[in-house]
């Protein structure tokens, strides 16, 4: 007789399957991640109170993953290495405060953050169990705008934002909500092109999903879905007659659209800007010229001033690099392109598989959306994307069999 409690059988070794409080731990690092500043919600929010819940999140995902992995077994990890020598140069920038008492604040975060991501790898064997915990957490996010819309339609497409959808409930912009919306649609496009969801479970989360992210008019996360699906299932078509036929379609499909809407899709593309706006990117181009123009000592240039609030003179800065440039220097932006480099070598090593091309469209999406969002030098979705694709590209645990893959005609729900 097994007298084993379930906390113990939950820390036995992954022979088991991953433990279902893996899911939550995953699910709260998303709450976290959400941020706490954004748009006007029905029910006005303070600030306070989302940071409590966002930094309680965290604290309860690092405490759960803990309890879950109380022998502190962990994977060998390139990518979690290397955010834990960006996480050193953060401290040793933030040192000097000068970004203000936040920036260590903001440290112990990414401390908490990373530390969490390092208890999970013990679970991360290259199989798409944490895939279904991504789309799954961020579908519910997206539940949450889709609520806020049927609610209070005026609240969700405010004119403060150009009409473009945003949280109602929760304060979210639009960017977020297409950053969300693009990951999950095309991680679900690749799992039914895969075989492992079926069409009905698929559809219930990628129609919706479009939906929303048309209404946000967000050009990076509809590139960056567009460019990664193109990247991840270009992965697979010399292995994967499926893969061909999408491709093929998909081919078909956007050249009728590029011709029989492309004034539809040029207007929506602009978003009622002018040509000089877009031009500058909506601005970000003088916020980035001042930034780079601005004098700076050699100790700036190498960490940096602190990590902040990824802005600059008040505005925005809009690109991770610049963001990581300003607050870790030329250190971390070095460390943050080593992280995209290795994750796509690995990618590129690894044999044509579904893992394969979900990893090649995260860590291209991540990429893409680089250039005009910040995020890759702090917590952040961006971070958690590539951790996603960092699993993905594990290799099978050696005191663990592989798992056995799932049967083409017996797809998994999502």
């Amino acid at each position: 007789m097994d007298t084993r409690t379930d906390s113990q059988t939950a820390a036995e070794p992954a022979t088991a399957g991953t433990p279902r409080i893996v899911g939550v731990v995953w699910g709260l690092l998303v709450l976290n991640t959400l941020g706490s500043a954004g748009a006007k919600t029905i029910v006005p929010l303070p600030r306070s109170l989302i940071q409590m819940v966002t930094m309680g999140a965290l604290v309860a995902a690092f405490a759960l993953a803990l309890a879950v992995n109380l022998r502190l077994r962990i994977r060998p990890s390139a990518y979690l290495l290397l955010l834990s020598l960006l996480l050193v140069t953060s401290v040793l920038s933030s040192a000097h405060l000068e970004s203000g008492f936040g920036a260590l604040f903001r440290c112990f975060r990414l401390a908490l953050f990373v530390g969490t991501l390092w208890l999970l790898s013990r679970w991360w064997d290259g199989s798409l169990t944490f895939v279904r915990y991504h789309v799954r957490a961020y579908f519910a996010v997206l539940g949450s705008v889709a609520a806020g819309l049927v609610v209070s339609p005026g609240a969700a497409l405010p004119d403060l934002y150009g009409g473009r959808l945003v949280g109602a409930l929760w304060p979210l912009t639009p960017p977020q909500i297409g950053q969300y919306a693009a990951v999950i649609i095309g991680l679900t496009v690749l799992l039914l092109m895969g075989r492992r969801t079926d069409r009905k479970s698929a559809a219930v989360v990628i129609v919706p999903s479009f939906v929303l992210l048309a209404l946000t008019h967000t050009r990076t996360a509809t590139l960056g879905l567009l460019l990664g699906l193109a990247l991840g299932i270009g992965s697979l078509v010399l292995t994967s007659a499926a893969a061909r036929r999408f491709f093929g379609w998909a081919v078909l499909v956007g050249a009728v659209a590029a011709v029989g809407f492309a004034s539809a899709l040029q207007t929506w593309f602009l978003r009622g800007q002018t040509k000089e706006n877009f031009s500058s990117l909506t601005g970000r181009a003088k916020v980035w010229d001042a930034l780079l123009a601005a004098p700076r000592t050699t100790s700036e240039q190498l960490l940096g001033v602190g990590l902040g609030d990824k802005s600059f003179g008040g505005l925005p800065i809009d690109n991770s690099w610049l963001a990581v440039y300003n607050e870790q220097g030329l250190i971390g932006v070095t460390l943050v392109a080593i992280i995209i480099v290795v994750l796509g070598g690995v990618a590129l090593l690894r044999p044509p598989s579904l893992q394969r091309a979900c990893a090649i469209f995260l860590i291209s999406y991540c990429a893409i959306a680089s250039y005009t969002e910040a995020g890759l030098g702090d917590a952040s979705p961006y971070l958690l994307h590539l951790a996603l694709a960092a699993s993905l590209l594990a290799a099978p645990a050696a005191t663990a069999p592989r798992p056995t893959p799932e049967p083409a005609d017996r797809p998994e729900v999502l």
